[in-house]
This record gives C-alpha cells, sequence and structure tokens, in this order.
C-alpha cells in the first residue's frame, strides 16, 4: 500500500496578509485615537478650568472676581495670565470693592481608593480656612464621598484654625483629623463615621498642605493686595 504524503504549503506566505491586515487596523486605530484627544483637549481643559473657577468662588464666600498667581524663585508671588497649569499656582478672590476675600490652594494626597485633589481658601486676616471643595474624588459611593457632602464634615472648614506662630514662620497647631466627635479644637478635623480613612486623609492633605502654603501666603499678602 502506498502511502500518500502531503507537502506542507509555505506558511509564511499564507500569514503575511493577514499581518499586513492587522498591522494596519492597529495604526489606524492608534491614529484615530491620537485625533480624537488631541480633539476633546481643548474642550475638556476648558471645563476643567470652569470647574475650578466655580470651586474657588465656593472657597472663598464673598468673591466676586479672581486671578492667579504664581509662587516665584524668591518666595514670593507673581500674577500670571496664561493658562499653563504648574503645581505652585494659588487663586486670589476679591469683593466688588476688589478687597482680599482670601486665596484659594490646591492639595492633593492618597485617599481610600485613589488620589485625592481638594481645594481650600484661606483667609489671611482671619489665620482660618474658610472654606473647602473636593475637586477630585474616587471614594466609595455613599461612605468616603460623604467627604464632600456630609453637612457636619463640612463645618469643620468654616472657621478652621491655621493661626501662625508670632514671628509668623509656622503654624501654631498642625491641622490633624480626629475621630468623629473628638474634635477639642479649632484646629481639629471632627471626621465621619463610615468614612474615617477618607476623612483622615483630608485631615492629613489640609496638615501638609497648611503647613507650607499658609507661611507664604501670610508673609505675601501684599503681592494679592489688588485685583487689578
Amino acid at each position: 500500500m502506498t502511502e500518500t504524503q502531503t507537502i506542507p504549503q509555505n506558511t509564511n506566505t499564507s500569514i503575511m496578509p493577514m499581518l499586513r491586515a492587522m498591522v494596519g487596523i492597529g495604526v489606524l486605530c492608534a491614529l484615530l485615537i491620537v485625533l480624537t484627544f488631541e480633539g476633546t483637549l481643548p474642550r475638556i481643559e476648558r471645563l476643567k478650568a470652569e470647574a475650578l473657577e466655580k470651586a474657588i468662588f465656593r472657597v472663598l464666600p464673598g468673591t466676586v472676581a479672581t486671578k492667579t498667581f504664581q509662587l516665584d524663585q524668591n518666595n514670593g508671588f507673581t500674577a500670571v495670565y496664561d493658562k499653563g497649569r504648574t503645581e505652585s499656582l494659588v487663586f486670589a478672590g476679591y469683593d466688588q470693592e476688589g478687597q482680599l476675600t482670601g486665596v484659594a490652594v490646591e492639595a492633593s494626597g492618597q485617599g481610600y481608593a485613589d488620589v485625592l485633589r481638594i481645594l481650600y481658601g484661606y483667609h489671611p486676616g482671619k489665620q482660618s480656612i474658610i472654606g473647602y471643595y473636593v475637586l477630585e474624588s474616587k471614594e466609595t459611593p455613599g461612605l468616603g464621598d460623604r467627604i464632600e457632602k456630609d453637612a457636619d464634615f463640612l463645618a469643620n472648614f468654616e472657621a478652621l484654625d491655621v493661626s501662625l506662630t508670632d514671628d509668623f514662620s509656622e503654624l501654631n497647631n498642625v491641622v490633624v483629623p480626629v475621630k468623629h466627635g473628638n474634635k477639642e479644637h479649632p484646629w481639629q478635623i471632627d471626621g465621619v463615621t463610615g468614612a474615617t480613612i477618607s476623612s483622615r486623609a483630608i485631615g492629613n492633605i489640609l496638615g501638609a498642605s497648611t503647613q507650607y502654603w499658609v507661611p507664604l501666603i501670610y508673609d505675601n499678602q501684599q503681592d494679592f493686595s489688588s485685583e487689578d
């Protein structure tokens, strides 16, 4: 009995059209992603800027106008007018008479689920934080997100003490979080039951940020003296 042998075809030749097609599709998809990103980026940036401006008005009560400042190499503040973003920006608010209502500062840190980004308002004359707003959060809905909604927690930031020592070089007391119901001092942040980790994270973020920014802003109040 004679065996019939099958001669294999050239597999390299047969798969080349498929490989070329897959590469072409991949390149096309990548190009579409880049074009979509580039096309939507201006709108995304505009919406972020609008959201930030609304947040500034919320954390600085009585504000009708704002101005952006950047920390310079001499640890002073200089007004900036371009749209570039850096980590050394702060936002001054002014009332109808052009008087300073406070300075808004961004801060961030690790929460329970992801990084938390917040904005808080500081009033040099009162030496206190007068407002707070969550810019970005992925905390658990119904639990961790209470740092954005809980009325008692938000009350912490109506007059949170960040007063300075006699030489104005540092805080008298660092802002710290405490368990719900244990707040005894005006520099403490009363936590939220059921959102302990998230509310503690906010306290730690503010503690670190205010230690850095408050002495600088207070020492350079004249840089924010007018909205003009």
